[in-house]
This record gives structure tokens, sequence and C-alpha cells, in this order.
């Protein structure tokens, strides 16, 4: 395992997200000297179900934790579709809506439980800034000055942003937000926990009502707090503020108003959730993820959307060769950065345009008569992605 040198190059990594943690991981590794900046007092609780598939195994593998994903996994036995009285429509042991089709070889955890496992696999070896967020960015042909909330500024080789869809990286280095999200159909989506009311145990329950009001609820144990998704079409488009999470709370309540099943006390609990995240299905389309000694990684750089389940394997393999490149190229990290664009950009975009391709063929929610139709199959939709071997080529060089 390599280890740092007063001449390692030190790197600031803003976001302790899937892809900010892979990458202080990999840099670490190759013996970087790695800050990462999160504007969370602590690991961020709560989130979507994720999916680790196809290359992302096996960069889970190389880093040794892919044991660890699995004994985390949710491991859902199905789902159920239910009516606005709570009648169930018809069911599936085969897939379900988050994950997919049951006997792929791919891994569904929790995102709160993903990150805690890179957590624990990065260790002591990177400096972790809680509770601060990225200020201002000064770089010349050296280095990158930065300027914190309330940390001393400093300075460093490189600034990764690995801070997600609403990146303030991105927003400092490349400017506002609405230059680079594209939207991916109209859903919005709130994820929280809560009570497991239903007593659901490795089970999913979806209800969705014809004006395009839906929540799908799942428990994994009876005596843990079920994770819940609730949504609603806007095809007028949404603005609100991505950090006012009352504002969005209140905004989702009236919505989702005057919708059948469980959805009032859905939305009771979800007032007083700590773990609120609400977003928009969206992508992020950027001409490069560099400007200068700065590099997007992930969501930050090239969000895919939730709609093939491949986002967060885009993410890992991006983080993997970003660190790799780097470290192949750590007399010049311009030069890495390139690389890492160069080798991975064909894959994301195609990604990408998969996204639009399922969105633009979307008829609405399962039917009773289509079952294996209208539940995702997202391994079909993986693709591969060839890794090479950085840590021999670092050792050779």
């Amino acid at each position: 395992m390599s280890t740092t040198s007063p001449t390692s190059p030190r790197v600031l990594v803003s976001g302790a997200s899937i892809s900010g943690l892979t990458t202080a991981y990999w840099l670490a590794r190759y013996g970087f000297e790695v800050t990462v900046v999160e504007r969370a007092p602590h690991l961020r609780p709560g989130g979507h179900a994720l999916d680790v598939r196809g290359p992302a195994l096996e960069v889970a593998e190389r880093m040794g934790i892919l044991p660890a994903i699995r004994d985390r996994s949710t491991r859902l036995t199905g789902i159920a579709v239910v009516d606005a009285d709570g009648n169930e429509l018809f069911r599936s042991t085969e897939s379900t809506l988050t994950g997919g089709r049951l006997d792929s070889p791919d891994v569904e955890i929790l995102r709160d439980d993903l990150c805690q496992v890179l957590h624990e696999a990065v260790g002591s070896r990177v400096e972790y800034v809680f509770g601060d967020s990225i200020a201002s960015l000064t770089q010349d042909e050296s280095g990158v000055d930065v300027t914190f909330a309330t940390t001393t500024p400093r300075r460093f080789d490189l600034v990764v942003g690995a801070d997600g869809l609403y990146s303030g990286v991105r927003r400092v280095a490349f400017g506002p937000d609405e230059q680079f999200l594209r939207a991916v159909g109209d859903l919005y989506v709130a994820t929280f926990g809560m009570p497991n009311f239903l007593g659901l145990e490795r089970w999913q329950v979806m209800y969705r009502q014809p004006d395009s009001v839906g929540a799908l609820v799942m428990g994994l144990r009876r005596d843990v707090n079920a994770r819940t998704y609730l949504g609603f079409n806007a095809p007028e488009g949404l603005a609100y503020d991505a950090r006012d999470i009352d504002a969005q709370k209140r905004m989702l309540a009236e919505r989702v108003a005057g919708a059948g099943w469980m959805i009032p006390q859905i939305v009771e609990h979800m007032m007083r959730a700590t773990d609120f995240h609400f977003y928009s299905l969206s992508q992020v389309r950027t001409s490069t993820w560099s400007r200068g000694r700065i590099v997007l990684v992930g969501d930050a750089g090239y969000a895919v959307s939730l709609g093939t389940g491949q986002a967060t394997s885009v993410a890992m393999v991006g983080s993997y060769v970003l660190a790799g490149e780097l470290a192949a190229h750590r007399d010049d990290l311009v030069s890495g950065i390139a690389s890492y664009e160069d080798d991975l950009r064909a894959y994301v975009t195609r990604n990408q345009d998969i996204a639009l391709e399922q969105d633009a063929r979307q008829d609405g929610p399962p039917t009773e008569d289509a079952i294996t139709g209208g539940l995702p199959d997202f391994g079909a939709l993986t693709l591969p992605f060839a890794l090479k071997p950085y840590e021999g080529l670092v050792r050779r060089s």
C-alpha cells in the first residue's frame, strides 16, 4: 500500500459521496495526499437504493469491498403494486422497481450503506473536513488556491468536484447549474426514511394514481425504518431551491395532497424526516469535465439519471479511471485529466444516451399483463468497460 511523501501531490476532493470516497480511496492508495471536504457535518444519511453493476463490481473487487457490499445489499424478494384502496393489483417475485431482476449478479444497496462501506475502506489515509464547503477557487499553472466557508484557505495541486448533481465546484469553476442540467422526463422524487408501519420485510410496495402522484415503500426489516420514495410528474417543469429542504417538503406535500392509499400518513412522516433528499431526474452534460487543475467526477460532471440503474456504476468507474490516470501522470496532472476524459467520454455518453432512449419509451407504470415489460431489467442495459491495471502502470513508472 502506497504512502504519502513530502512531494506527494495534494488533492482536494469536494464531496464525501460515492464518487468522492471512491476517488479518495484510489488516490490515497496511489500515494497522493488527499483532503475530503463535505458540506454536511458527517456522512449524509438516507438516499435511494443504488445499483453496483458490471465494471463497477470489478472496481469494488479491486478495492476489496465487494464482500461487504454484498453483505449489506437490500436482498429484496419482490414488489406488490396496489390501488388507492390498498388492494393488490399484481406482484412480482422476479424483479423490483429499484433493482431490476432479482436473479442478476449485480448488487442493490442503500446509498448510505454504500457510503459507509467506502468510508471504512478509505480509513484514516485521508483528511476529512466535515461541515464546510468551497467558497472560491483561483488557479495558476502550478496549483489551486482554495477558500472555504469556515476553514483557513489552502493550496492544492488539484481539486476534484465530486459533489453531486448540484455541484458547488461546478458552479464556481464552470458556471450556473442551468447551463449543464438536462431533464430526463418530468419526474420529481423525494427519498426519506420513515417507520416501517407497513411491516415490510425485504419487500417493496408501489402505488401510483392516474394524475401521476406515486409512492414506493421499501422495507428491509420490520424493526428498521423503511426507505420511501414519494414523487409527482410536473410536465411544466419546476423551479425550486435545491438547498431549502423545508420549502421542498411543503411543495411536495401540496403536490400530493388528496392522493389515495397511504399517502397522507407518508406525508406526515416525511415532514419529520431528517434524511430527506429531493431531486429531479436529470443529467449533467458538459463539453469538458475540467478547467485546468479543477476536474469533475461522477454526477457532478456526468450524471446519468436513475432511469437505467447505471448512475452509481458509472460514477465508480469514473472515479477509478480518474485516480488511475492521475497516478499514471503524477508529474503532469493536467495530462492525466486529459487522459481520464479521453478514456471515459464515450462510455459515459453512451450511458447517458441510453437513459434518454429509455425515457422516450416510457408509457406509464407496469400493468397486470406486462410485469416483465414494465419492471426494469437494468442488467440488460449495463455496458462493458475495460479497466486498466493502474497499479501495474504506477509500479513501472
